[in-house]
């Protein structure tokens, strides 16, 4: 036990690392399907903000302590859920050549990087009404604009995961069993020793 943590919140919170890395690594780069990453998140947080608590058996102690694994835990997995999840989008960003099928239309003329990025949106059927829309007139215009959207969506992800975390240690709180010596004292009356004489 720490002065601010318990051992156990420290062993969940690189736990929630490695949660994390897994939901990002299995819906952006296995599986393509960035929405799950968002269902996923809150129900994250809550179970590494109730795991830090119930790995740290913490049956007794303030509220303070409780909440404060809970917040460690949750922050850890929230950093590292945005974090690689902005580097996945940045790999794909600044690697971009302009692949793409010929059943799509075959290889995107343009220059690797945001450039690439920006006229695949335009090759879009309503690309060019969404540039205007969004006041987009060129490839610098996109650059900005794409990356506002991601360190925005990026910002949204992480305050979710981060308060799913804290509703974990309340929700551990509420719920946490009693501790040990006081479970004693509910338990069934003690038997005398064999051979005592009865009380009297």
């Amino acid at each position: 036990m720490t002065k601010v943590l318990d051992r156990g919140a420290i062993l969940a919170g690189w736990v929630g690392v490695g949660m994390a890395a897994v939901i990002v690594a299995s819906f952006l780069l296995v599986i393509p399907i960035e929405p799950v990453i968002w269902l996923m998140s809150p129900f994250a947080g809550i179970l590494i903000g109730y795991y830090a608590n119930a790995r740290s058996d913490r049956r007794a102690g303030p509220w303070s302590r409780i909440l404060a694994n809970a917040a460690y835990a949750g922050l850890l997995t929230a950093l590292t859920l945005t974090l690689l999840l902005v580097g996945v989008k940045a790999l794909f960003f600044f690697a971009d050549s302009g692949y793409r099928d010929a059943r799509l239309g075959g290889p995107i003329s343009c220059t690797q990087g945001a450039d690439c990025v920006y006229r695949r949106y335009l090759s879009e059927p309503d690309g060019p009404e969404r540039m205007v829309e969004a006041g987009i007139a060129d490839v610098n215009d996109f650059t900005r604009y794409y990356w506002e959207q991601q360190l925005n969506t990026a910002a949204v992800l992480f305050a979710v995961t981060f308060v799913g975390g804290i509703a974990g240690g309340v929700l551990y709180g509420v719920l946490r069993p009693k501790s040990r010596a006081r479970a004693g004292t509910d338990g069934p009356a003690a038997t005398p020793a064999e051979g005592a004489p009865p009380a009297g």
